[in-house]
């Protein structure tokens, strides 16, 4: 159980703090477009339709989905990872991948799998030529694993308008924190020295912050990230803004996605992604959290650089 270094509020504080927040969140009405496990996607955007790509489920490895338009229907088809990487624990799970263009028309997918001594999880990466893969992992070592990070996760690719290629991830050391590390253009190799761009720093984060998905708009760069424990009710999407790509990022005073600010009509809204004007995000099927994550999604606009729903 982690440890806080903040004086933790109680569940009642923290539901009545959520909800509050919640008010000033435009209560549409999500769309549920994958009716099943499919935890953490990460959507793309081809000439040929829409991918999105999940967390490992019994419908494979790292699940993928296609769609014709943002809005579906939605069809899960199967496995994008052709198999487990050399470095990996023969049976690890695989988590939160994310999927992108490189700078050399392949595609590259980073993931995060366990290490077979401890099962600390680091991210690595798999090529194809397609979308749908299948996906060939890189087996010689983890991209990112630094042993102080306690492991790594989350990964997300942007590309900025010089061009330049950057990967994002937690870290999940206490404090846990979001990272900009750059790339060379096929996405392969680090470049420099990393740069913390947010930390797990109130109290209704409850130590974590996890799930970058970073975009411009205009001249601000916006930050999504989800917060609190992601099987809880009370995980929810903020974001925090910055006017320059390696920050400082200043977080919004109230969540994006909470339970309460979206009707009760999704339960722990988190892992979202935002692609093409719209924000795709996770959400229990049930209440009792048996039924898996299936995929939501909202529309989304930006109004001085700053996201809002509907």
């Amino acid at each position: 159980m982690k440890k806080s270094r903040l004086r933790m509020l109680s569940a009642a504080a923290v539901a009545a703090l959520l909800t509050t927040g919640a008010a000033r969140v435009n209560p549409a009405t999500p769309t549920l477009l994958i009716d099943q496990d499919f935890p953490d996607p990460a959507v793309l955007q081809t000439t040929q339709g829409y991918y999105a790509y999940a967390t490992h489920t019994r419908d494979g490895k790292i699940p993928y989905a296609l769609a014709a338009n943002a809005h579906g229907p939605w069809k899960v088809q199967g496995d994008a990872l052709a198999r487990t990487p050399s470095w990996a624990k023969p049976d690890t799970t695989f988590w939160a991948p994310d999927v992108g263009r490189t700078g050399y028309g392949q595609y590259r997918m980073y993931f995060s799998a366990q290490l077979p001594s401890d099962n600390r999880m680091c991210v690595g990466t798999a090529t194809a030529n397609s979308p749908a893969g299948p996906f060939n992992p890189v087996d010689t070592a983890p991209l990112v694993c630094p042993p102080e990070d306690n492991g790594d996760i989350d990964p997300q690719s942007f590309v900025d308008g010089d061009g330049k290629h950057y990967l994002l991830y937690k870290s999940n050391a206490m404090p846990t924190t979001i990272w900009l590390q750059e790339v060379t253009n096929d996405g392969g190799t680090l470049v420099g020295s990393r740069i913390p761009l947010i930390h797990a720093d109130r109290p209704e984060e409850r130590d974590d912050v996890e799930a970058p998905s970073l975009v411009k708009s205009g001249s601000s760069y916006v930050l999504f990230y989800s917060a609190d424990t992601f099987a809880s009710s009370s995980y929810h999407t903020g974001y925090a803004t910055s006017s320059a790509l390696k920050g400082p990022y200043t977080k919004a005073e109230q969540p994006l996605l909470t339970m309460a600010g979206l009707n009760n009509q999704v339960n722990g809204p988190g892992g979202a992604d935002v692609v093409a004007n719209t924000i795709f995000f996770h959400g229990w099927l049930a209440a009792d959290h048996h039924n898996g994550r299936g995929m939501y999604s909202l529309p989304l606009r930006f109004e001085g650089g700053k996201p809002q729903l509907g």
